[in-house]
């Protein structure tokens, strides 16, 4: 065929290219100009200001098949108010909004809703019209600036990763291309203004499948027109984030997104010109779409200043070529190979999954320079995280564990005789010290942990101390939930070749949680183990011994249904979580600050584990507390069991305790995980549970300098946890 694109930018020359490896004759302009049906078998317009200018309603009068909607249609794009109330009449579901055009009225509107907000200038903005304040102060600013500028839309903020849905559609039935995530913000982390578009990858591993997405957001649209007797024809391109409440439309266009084009059209295999030329003729579903095994990621080079004024005019330089796994695709370059916009190219790197295609987009986006050039080093971050479905799923396989744990514990029992109180699956072992005589009746309680992955961040990142803090730290709450205040530690440290330095660190990380709790530090191994671990990589683990009063040991007798559990909040992910969490962040910059933080990604994953000593010590002396659970490896879900009888359940209230920036963000990306997973996986923000009678409550709180949280009760039952999510 004789395809004309209109358009000359990026997503046109993804047009281009995804016709020609068909062996069509192909050729880009800005309009129609003399085209005919002598000339020109099909137009496919690339941008949507061409649409909204008509050019398919010309393309009619010529009698030239058009993949586009008429300027009347364009509306969908063209007005977010149009299309926000359209979609609100037709059922589908979205945030709160309204279009306003003056300042007071949008604040008395946001006020009124008291929940963050999304600002969007109402008509085209070339995907940079969108403000996402964070604080009041940005919220009253951003209203004001888009009233100066013209009409405007106010919506409710709503949470969770974006997916670009593209449906082909040919007036009364549509197909769905591979679905994309794309990256709007201009830098790492999602962080900073709203760009046209900064990279995206596909397929987006996502828990909902294209069909369900065009039942909900795109027919009926095409229903809708139909019935008007004005048939769709085209892309419709709309935008959805996947919340906790389920997917909700963010904005539709009528064209192929950018940089999305550039990411889902490698990966057809189909004639796009063929589809294209089957909507205008009402029978796309006569044409398999088929698409490839694979996975795709685009990486875009923007220039500097870009998003808010660009500047141009600077060579390109490109000592790569071209491949059946890399592609580049121009956008802002002039016939003399200059900038000449804000975002100037692309490179879409395709492989067999996205790890693949991730690495050829980059190692071809390496050979291309021009002058203070943006590029994104983290694009399709978001993905490892929502591929995982499961803890196991990163490498740790908690039943596993939990097997591991009741096969060893009548073998490890035969070892033991009647000074044993709790050994094997309590939290510490514990033995009676009667020759103490300091107290009534003492018995030693002792807790051997370690820290696990997180010390592969901590020697990625060159923060080795506060590994020292964890393994302290979490044995002494180990030893903390049965009563017992810390007596000495013993630490083991080995790697596969022993630096000083760093070992001296960790040291001194251990240390500092010792002087800290009155404990004493005696010393330990340090091991060299070459071949063991891999070069750089370090272990540690750590024994700590403590003393309590027998009849002051906890879990007490009484705990039952009617009692009452307070949370007291985590510093973190503790000690445990992390083979997830270096998952989900593998492709983040740790020394970004995401959306959010009060500080890098990096510090706040490596947070140490705090120690409870002090903070519940004058709740444990008011003799009001029957039992803690320090929640470590298993979450919630796992722990507060081992310190409960066999005849209550506990039921947890989600959302009765405030969630930290980084654990919303985990949640956030991790859509295909379950609740009970993600809970029993890290802490989510509690990381020691007291239970207490329902009497006791007020007082347990006020004793513990801290803001504490009532996250559930005890209920008749046979020892499990139930996560209850609130209703609204």
């Amino acid at each position: 065929m004789r395809v004309l694109v209109v358009g000359g930018g990026g997503r046109e020359q993804a047009i281009a290219w995804a016709c020609r490896r068909h062996g069509h004759d192909v050729r880009l302009a800005d309009g129609l100009g003399d085209a005919s049906t002598n000339d020109t078998d099909l137009v496919i317009p690339g941008p949507e200001a061409a649409l909204v200018a008509g050019t398919s309603d010309v393309a009619a009068e010529r009698g030239i098949p058009c993949f586009g909607p008429t300027a009347e249609l364009a509306n969908l794009e063209a007005s977010k108010s149009y299309a926000r109330e359209l979609a609100t009449r037709l059922g589908i579901p979205g945030p709160a909004s309204a279009r306003f055009e003056d300042a007071a009225s949008a604040i008395a509107w946001w006020e009124q809703l008291d929940r963050p907000v999304v600002v969007k200038l109402d008509g085209l903005a070339a995907g940079k019209g969108v403000a996402v304040p964070e604080t009041t102060g940005q919220t009253r600013r951003a209203i004001e600036v888009a009233a100066a500028t013209g009409p405007f839309l106010m919506e409710e903020r709503i949470y969770g990763p974006e997916i670009s849905l593209l449906a082909l559609c040919d007036g009364s039935s549509a197909v769905a291309l591979p679905l994309a995530q794309d990256h709007k913000r201009i830098g790492e982390g999602d962080t900073g203004p709203n760009t046209g578009g900064m990279g995206a990858y596909a397929p987006a591993p996502v828990p909902v499948t294209s069909a369900e997405l065009l039942k909900t957001f795109v027919q009926p649209i095409l229903d809708h027109f139909a019935d008007a007797g004005t048939p769709y024809v085209g892309v419709i391109f709309a935008g959805l984030m996947l919340t906790a409440e389920g997917p909700r439309l963010i904005e539709y266009n009528v064209r192929f997104g950018d940089p999305e084009a550039q990411t889902v059209l490698p990966l057809l295999t189909t004639d796009l010109a063929e589809l294209a030329l089957a909507c205008t003729r009402g029978d796309v579903g006569e044409v398999p779409v088929e698409v490839s095994a694979g996975a795709a990621v685009t990486v875009v080079a923007a220039s500097p200043g870009y998003p808010d004024a660009p500047r141009t005019g600077s060579d390109i330089h490109d000592g790569g070529t071209d491949s059946a796994t890399a592609i580049r695709f121009d956008a802002g370059v002039d016939s003399a190979g200059r900038t000449s916009g804000g975002r100037v190219l692309a490179v879409t790197g395709l492989g067999a999954d996205l790890g693949e295609a991730r690495e050829h987009a980059y190692a071809r986006m390496g050979h291309i320079s021009f002058d203070r050039m943006q590029v994104r080093m983290d694009i399709a971050w978001r993905a490892p995280g929502a591929q995982l479905t499961s803890y196991a799923a990163a490498g740790v396989d908690i039943d596993e564990g939990t097997r591991a744990v009741t096969e060893m514990k009548a073998a490890v029992e035969t070892t033991h005789d009647n000074g044993v109180l709790k050994g094997v699956g309590s939290f510490g072992g514990v033995f009676s010290a009667a020759a103490i005589r300091e107290l009534d009746d003492p018995v030693i309680v002792a807790s051997t942990d370690g820290v696990g992955t997180k010390v592969e961040l901590a020697a990625r990142l060159g923060m080795v101390r506060g590994v020292g803090i964890d393994i302290v730290n979490h044995c002494i709450d180990d030893v903390l939930v049965q009563s017992a205040r810390p007596l000495f530690f013993l630490d083991y440290i080995a790697a596969s070749v022993l630096d000083a330095d760093l070992v001296a660190d960790v040291v001194g990380g251990m240390a500092d949680a010792c002087r800290a709790a009155g404990c004493a530090l005696l010393g330990g191994e340090t091991a060299e183990m070459p071949g063991v671990y891999q070069p750089g990589a370090f272990d540690i683990a750590g024994t700590l011994v403590g003393l309590a009063e027998r009849a002051e040991l906890l879990p007490r007798d009484d705990v039952a249904a009617g009692d009452v559990l307070i949370g007291v909040a985590s510093s973190g992910p503790h000690t445990n979580g992390y083979s997830l969490l270096r998952n989900i962040f593998q492709w983040a910059p740790m020394d970004v600050v995401p959306n959010g933080f009060d500080r890098p990604l990096g510090e706040t994953l490596l947070e140490p584990h705090r120690s409870y000593l002090d903070v519940l010590s004058p709740a444990l002396a008011s003799g009001s507390v029957k039992a803690l659970a320090h929640v470590t490896g298993g979450g919630l879900p796992e722990n507060l069991p081992r310190v409960l009888p066999d005849t209550v359940d506990a039921e947890i209230e989600l959302g009765s305790w405030p969630m930290s920036p980084l654990f919303r963000l985990v949640r956030e990306l991790t859509p295909s995980m379950s609740t009970d997973e993600l809970y029993r996986t890290v802490n989510m923000g509690i990381g020691m549970v007291v239970v207490c009678a329902a009497a006791d409550v007020a007082a347990v709180q006020a004793a513990i300098d801290e803001p504490t949280w009532e996250i559930g009760r005890l209920v008749a039952g046979s020892g499990r946890v139930t996560l209850r999510t609130p209703e609204f």
